[in-house]
């Protein structure tokens, strides 16, 4: 069986139009997979995997067959306890007790997480990149990584030929667990072998969480704090309820009142009045999911993006549907 990366440059691309053509894919989509499969085989194979989780829309994507879209980018997080053990101390508390506290974690937690990144992360994929002859660089910002590859097809130019890894370190990252990742068009092509691993990925139930909290926010103020591209989070927690994690999210206090209070320390934000935006109240009964006025019509925009560039994998619903069920998710967290 040959190895995706060793055939040429054409029987790759030969390979993603047959893959794409039997499973409706784009080409562009399909090989850009093969690049995040390769991303978390590389990360999870390293000498720092015990303390990484692979978390986010891609995790429900890959790690649980959660949510049919394409999810490009990976995040992660390098555990608080491994990057900052001595700032955290013999309390075990990987939560700081003031704000001042908070500022002085932060500030010294981006910094050993940059260098990290620049020391140790980024060296590393640049020889295996090199090692294997892979047509890929690699660039750094700050904690983000973006593996730049040569594409052999395009779609819209909404989805770029980089995956980022995208590193956090003011979390511990549980529940997780470990799941097997594969490429989407492995199942299509019987003669190709493409790469596989096996991350330790974020329990769904706290994503559903994590989620749920960064839409209230936008709500709230109408942007959204992780740039342009934000209406999966909506299709996300939809098809969270689907599957059963938002039930079984909900019905986990104890889960829905960790993420409240690691957001309210490490995530504060506020309402355009100023006001600070309460987590714990969000997760006890005043959840908000679907936003009104301008920020209602950004996400309208967003959500076309995304199907015109073929980013969702099956049939989607409309937007009106889409906010139905988010306004159905929003009373049952609140009933609770």
């Amino acid at each position: 069986m040959a190895e995706f990366f060793q055939l040429s440059v054409d029987e790759r691309l030969e390979a993603l139009v047959q893959a794409a053509n039997l499973s409706g894919r784009p080409p562009h989509l399909l090989e850009k997979d093969v690049w995040v499969v390769w991303s978390l085989r590389h990360l999870f194979a390293a000498p720092y995997a015990p303390h990484l989780v692979f978390k986010g829309g891609t995790s429900l994507s890959k790690a649980y067959g959660v949510i049919q879209r394409f999810s490009e980018d990976v995040d992660l997080t390098y555990d608080i306890r491994a990057i900052a053990a001595d700032l955290i101390g013999d309390t075990g508390t990987p939560l700081p007790v003031s704000k001042s506290q908070e500022k002085k974690w932060s500030k010294e937690i981006r910094a050993r997480l940059a260098n990290w990144v620049a020391t140790i992360v980024v060296p590393r994929l640049q020889q295996d990149l090199g090692q294997h002859g892979l047509p890929a660089t690699v660039r750094v910002e700050d904690d983000k990584v973006f593996i730049d590859y040569t594409p052999l097809a395009s779609g819209t130019g909404y989805v770029t030929s980089a995956v980022m890894l995208e590193f956090g370190a003011r979390s511990t990252g549980e529940p997780c667990e470990l799941r097997p990742v594969l490429c989407d068009a492995a199942s299509h092509l019987q003669g190709v072998e493409f790469p596989e691993a096996t991350p330790q990925v974020m329990r769904a139930e706290r994503t559903f969480w994590e989620k749920a909290t960064a839409i209230h926010v936008f709500c709230a103020q109408g942007a959204f704090r992780g740039g342009d591209r934000f209406a999966r989070h909506w299709h996300d927690v939809t098809r969270l309820d689907a599957a059963g994690f938002a039930d079984a999210a909900i019905a986990d206090r104890v889960l829905a009142s960790a993420v409240a209070d690691h957001k309210t320390v490490f995530f504060s934000e506020k309402h355009l009045d100023g006001a600070l935006i309460d987590y714990r109240a969000a997760v006890s009964g005043s959840l908000q999911l679907v936003p009104s006025g301008e920020a209602l019509t950004k996400l309208a925009a967003d959500y076309q993006h995304m199907v015109d560039d073929g980013l969702f994998l099956n049939e989607v619903e409309a937007f009106d549907a889409l906010l139905r069920q988010c306004e159905t998710i929003q009373q049952k967290a609140n009933a609770a």
